[in-house]
Formats: structure tokens, sequence, C-alpha cells
């Protein structure tokens, strides 16, 4: 089979198209034949050699998959339906058939034509939804929507500041906060990404080229942002907390400057604020619970309409390179999903 292996740390130079064979299912697991890979800015960290635990190369990356599974390792017993969720929403269970069409979150992989997963970590893909939909939604929403609500506690009529608005987190959480009607502010680099997070429910869209965010958000809340989402780090951190309120919260997920933040503590001190810290692989290795009980209400928005996964760029699996560029250059907004 072809896929996408990282031959060293560096730049997307690193990535070459190779091939290898298709892996087999271990018990419990299954294969999928892999329609759509989504990239995640977790993999190019883990390409530069910058993620904390991240694979040593050689490896094959991609951690989000939607395809058909083709064949289920010993404990996935096959279920009696198989196919699609008939708009129902995805189900996690064990019980697996050939043919079912899913989507997972995988251990490495998934720049494939086939990868491995965890039976137990699949979910259904709703009727509407296609494979290069399905490929976008789970790490993107479930971290927006722990984010915003399990973490950062987000109510109805506070205010959110939302960095990268128009990337796939920023666009799962500008319209989930939306929904629940939050004051959403966003920040993005060019007027096209701001135009994509206004159409989806950003309130106060900011061009952080051409504008101070932090003076505009408190120009637009009087006193600060009750919650940040940051998962840029560097610089943006310490900012970001200037542009908290008093007793405000702030989520840090990520480090898409290329060096996490480091938030002073006089500034945590004396504004009585509050700074988390987000992982979805080691909260879900740990706290199951607590991220997947949000898959029920996001699954039925999604299939409702009342969410929906934006799809911005799609490229050949082989063209992998050129998508992490893309990706790198600020060039995309959306999801950026390869297809096998």
């Amino acid at each position: 089979m072809q896929a996408i292996q990282v031959t060293e740390f560096g730049d997307s130079d690193t990535l070459e198209v190779v091939e290898t064979d298709v892996p087999e299912p271990g018990p419990g697991e299954v294969r999928i034949e892999v329609r759509a890979a989504g990239i995640n800015f977790a993999d190019i960290m883990q390409r530069r050699g910058h993620y904390h635990g991240g694979p040593e190369p050689p490896y094959v990356a991609g951690m989000e998959v939607a395809g058909v599974v083709d064949a289920v390792g010993e404990g996935s017993e096959e279920r009696s339906s198989s196919g699609r969720a008939s708009g129902q929403g995805p189900r996690a269970d064990v019980g697996r058939s050939e043919g079912d069409e899913v989507v997972a979150m995988v251990d490495g992989g998934g720049y494939a034509e086939f990868a491995v997963a965890d039976a137990q970590g699949l979910f259904d893909i709703p009727e509407p939804m296609s494979f290069e939909e399905a490929a976008g939604f789970p790490v993107q929403f479930l971290t927006a929507h722990n984010c915003l609500f399990e973490w950062g506690e987000l109510e109805e009529g506070e205010s959110v500041l939302i960095h990268a608005a128009a990337g796939g987190v920023g666009t799962a959480a500008v319209q989930l906060a939306s929904n629940v009607g939050a004051h959403v502010i966003g920040t993005a680099s060019t007027s096209e990404k701001l135009e994509t997070a206004s159409e989806l429910g950003c309130d106060v869209p900011i061009n952080y080229t051409e504008e101070e965010f932090v003076a505009r958000v408190k120009e637009e809340t009087d006193y600060g942002a009750d919650l940040v989402l940051d998962g840029i780090g560097g610089e943006t951190t310490e900012k970001s907390l200037d542009a908290l309120k008093e007793f405000g919260r702030m989520v840090s997920y990520g480090a898409a400057s290329g060096r996490p933040g480091r938030p002073p503590t006089d500034k945590l001190l004396f504004g009585n604020k509050t700074v988390k810290g987000y992982h979805l692989g080691r909260a879900l290795a740990r706290q199951p619970m607590s991220v997947l009980e949000a898959v029920p209400a996001l699954t039925e928005q999604l299939a409702s309409g009342a969410l929906e996964v934006q799809v911005g760029h799609t490229f050949p699996l082989a063209e992998a390179r050129a998508a992490h560029d893309a990706i790198e250059n600020r060039e995309t907004s959306g999801k950026v999903v390869l297809v096998p």
C-alpha cells in the first residue's frame, strides 16, 4: 500500500511516499480502508520534532481517518448491521463488521491507504456526512467542545476570544460558542479568513496583522474576555492574558507558533486569572468520559446541520508535502484533508 512516512525530523521534505505492507489488525482492532485522512497541526509539530512524547522517525504520520472497515481482529466481533448510521449519529462500540463506514482517531499511521484502529474508539459516520467531512470531525470538534465547555466552562452571554478562528479547531469553536449565545471574538491573518469566521458566527473579527487584538478585545468587552482559547503559544499567550478579564479563564491547547506559551504568574496572581492545559490524546487516555461525553450532542448537531465541518482544502495522499506547506504558510482555512 501507499503511505506517507516521516523519514527524519525537519521540514516538509522529510515526508516521503513509500510502499509498505498492509497492516494486520490485532486483538480488539480493526483495519480501515482509508477514504480520507485529516491533517492536524500536531502532525506538523511531530514532523518538526517539537511534539512532546511524539514518535521517532521513521514513522507513518496521521492521527485521524475516515473510511470503511475491511478486516476485524480477534475480539472485534461482528454485529448484525453494517454501513452507515442512518443519520442517528456515531456510536462507539466494540462489535464491528466489514463494510462499516467509520471515523477514528488512530495512534499514527493515518496517512496511508489502510490504517489500524482500536475497535472501541470508532464512531459511525452519520448518513449526510462525506468521508472528507468525517475526517475533520473527531480532533477538531472534540478539542473545541472540550476547551469551550468541559475545560473552559463557557456560559451563555459570556465573551470568548478564539485565536485562528478560521482554522480547523477555530471554525468548530466559533460555531459551538455562537450556538450557545456567547459573544464570539476571533482572530485571523486575512480578510478572507475573517469572512469565513464571520459567516460561522464570529461577532468581532480581528485581523491580528493589522490591529492589536488586546486593545480591540477590551474595547468590545469593557473589561476583557471571559474565556480565551489559545492554540498559538509564544507571545500570543501572554498577550491573551492581557485580553482576559479579572477572574477570566484561558485554555491552552497548542503551540502553532512553534513554542509553548509561558504565562507570567504575576498576571495570574493579581488578576485572579486561570490557565488550564488541554491535550486531547492525554485526556482520552486518562479521563475518556470527560472527553467523549460531548460526542452525542456534537454528532446530533452535525447530523441536523446545526454544525458543519469546514473542509477548506483537499489534497491527494501523495501531495502531503504540499498540504503541510500550505498549512505552515497560512494559506489554508478550515480542515485540510488527504485523499488516498
